[in-house]
């Protein structure tokens, strides 16, 4: 017993090892990967490129030869391809399709194989998913998914028909369809549309040796297993066996003896948000979900959380430049135009609104040329401060940093930076402006209006993301847009009205 104990011991040692690899190590090997990715998309493309070339040559060539020939030198391109493609993994095979325009990535997607298709469609984003399923007839959509576990499946389901939603539903154990619409009935953002449904329970009342004997008959453990759910006959969560205590204790002590009844667990209706900062605090890599009644439902693993931060970074990234959707680099023009018209549109008012702003002020500008020339700086300075409030505005309510309580001193603090830096940027710009045209009015002009630029900056840049995330919207979306047509307008209005009352 004692040496089945070991060997288990030693088996999991080694399958926990890249834990315990040092920061350097861990480093070269990422080095390693991306260099050996980059390498693999080269060979890729130039193969790609040379059964083009080849095939437009053959083709221009004449006799009875030819449709052989041109067989000959299509198998061969595409069986080295094909090879090449069957040793990547399908991160990289996605990293791949979504570099390749729609061509190449279609002929590439024909080349992998049919039991891997689900697995790439998971990795690929949502804007190329779109193309591949569209190129895909509906046995062959059934049979990608139907390769796929219930919490997997629900993430293609939105991309997916609804007919082989029905046929995959068809295929399901009673027990993955109800693991299924559990996951399906969750938003996106919930914590339930992320959990994994494949998990090891024990109970309290066995000893570490029955769970160890358990573990040998299963082919391997669920990704990310550090630890193992004790529950009792009615499914409620008792406590958690860390994975490191069941090795290190005595085979004959039972699970209630070493389990930890002090763990982080999630609802499934909570926000994903929420569990990501736990996850991050607490250095979590799996916790438990579960329902109203202290069942367990599933379990949240660190991949899970990690795609979800990614996602939701790429997400705010492109809100921030005014995109609504994820875009296809290959997309087609009028498909991108569609995606980005939205908030040029916003853009094309604002700027006829900061152009009659200064309209009004065109005497002024006509009598001291200076203005034109010093305008944009007070704009720029403006809005690049709001821009920098705005981040952390919106940084700090997807933390959860921002309460009633604390908010009214957040703006207090923001304004007190804002008048600093009015005072110190403005001091500098005062005597920019004095040193080319020698008024010290027109430097004194400059320095009142950088501050009150920069205070506006401020109050909008604290206020704009707050009321839309008090609306329920993204704040992230759209903000830096408004931020600059309001230190622009309001910029160009300050400093010209300030000129008009005092220069002109």
């Amino acid at each position: 017993m004692f040496g089945q104990y070991r060997t288990f011991y030693l088996e999991c040692r080694r399958s926990f090892r890249p834990s315990f690899i040092s920061a350097g190590t861990r480093v070269a090997e990422r080095h390693e990967k991306r260099t050996d990715s980059d390498n693999h998309l080269e060979r890729i493309v130039e193969l790609l490129h040379r059964h083009e070339l080849v095939e437009n040559l053959v083709q221009r060539e004449s006799g009875a030869r030819q449709p052989l020939v041109e067989s000959l030198v299509h198998r061969q391109h595409l069986n080295e391809l094909q090879q090449l493609l069957d040793r990547l993994h399908p991160a990289d095979i996605a990293n791949v399709l979504e570099t390749l325009p729609l061509e190449q990535r279609l002929q590439v997607w024909d080349l992998v194989k049919a039991d891997r298709d689900g697995e790439i469609l998971l990795e690929v984003s949502d804007a190329v998913r779109e193309t591949l399923i569209a190129h895909m007839d509906e046995d062959e959509l059934v049979a990608a998914t139907g390769q796929l576990d219930a919490d997997e499946i629900a993430d293609l389901a939105p991309d997916l028909p609804d007919e082989v939603i029905q046929d995959v539903f068809k295929s399901l154990s009673t027990e993955e369809r109800e693991q299924l619409r559990a996951a399906m009935s969750y938003p996106e953002d919930a914590v339930g549309a992320l959990m994994d449904f494949e998990m090891i329970e024990v109970r309290e009342d066995v000893t570490l040796e029955v769970v160890l004997r358990y573990l040998r008959r299963l082919d391997q453990l669920p990704d990310h297993t550090d630890q193992l759910f004790v529950v009792d006959r009615g499914e409620k969560l008792q406590g958690l066996l860390p994975v490191n205590r069941l090795l290190v204790s005595d085979p004959e002590t039972l699970v209630g003896a070493v389990m930890t009844r002090e763990y982080t667990s999630f609802r499934p209706e909570q926000d994903a948000h929420e569990a990501a900062g736990a996850f991050e605090r607490y250095d979590l890599v799996s916790a438990p979900v579960v329902d109203d009644a202290g069942r367990l439902v599933g379990r949240m693993t660190v991949n899970a959380v990690v795609d979800f931060i990614r996602e939701a970074k790429d997400t705010e990234t492109l809100a921030a430049g005014g995109l609504a959707e994820d875009e296809d680099l290959f997309a087609s023009v009028w498909k991108s135009v569609r995606n980005r018209w939205a908030w040029l549109a916003v853009n094309l008012v604002t700027a006829f609104v900061a152009s009659r702003v200064i309209g009004v002020f065109e005497d002024s500008i006509a009598q001291l040329v200076a203005l034109a020339a010093l305008m944009p700086i007070i704009a720029g300075i403006g809005g690049n401060s709001g821009n920098q409030t705005i981040t952390m505005i919106v940084r700090a309510l997807a933390l959860g940093q921002i309460t009633r309580d604390n908010a009214r001193a957040l703006f207090v603090k923001e304004i007190g930076v804002s008048v600093l830096n009015g005072l110190i940027w403005g001091s500098i710009v005062g005597l920019f402006a004095f040193l080319i045209y020698h008024s010290w009015q027109l430097s004194v002009v400059m320095t009142s209006a950088m501050a009150l630029n920069l205070l506006l900056a401020a109050v909008m840049g604290v206020l704009i993301p707050m009321v839309m995330h008090k609306l329920g919207r993204d704040p992230a979306i759209g903000s830096s847009v408004m931020i600059t047509a309001i230190t622009d307008s309001g910029g160009f209005f300050i400093f010209l009205g300030l000129a008009t009352l005092f220069l002109v």
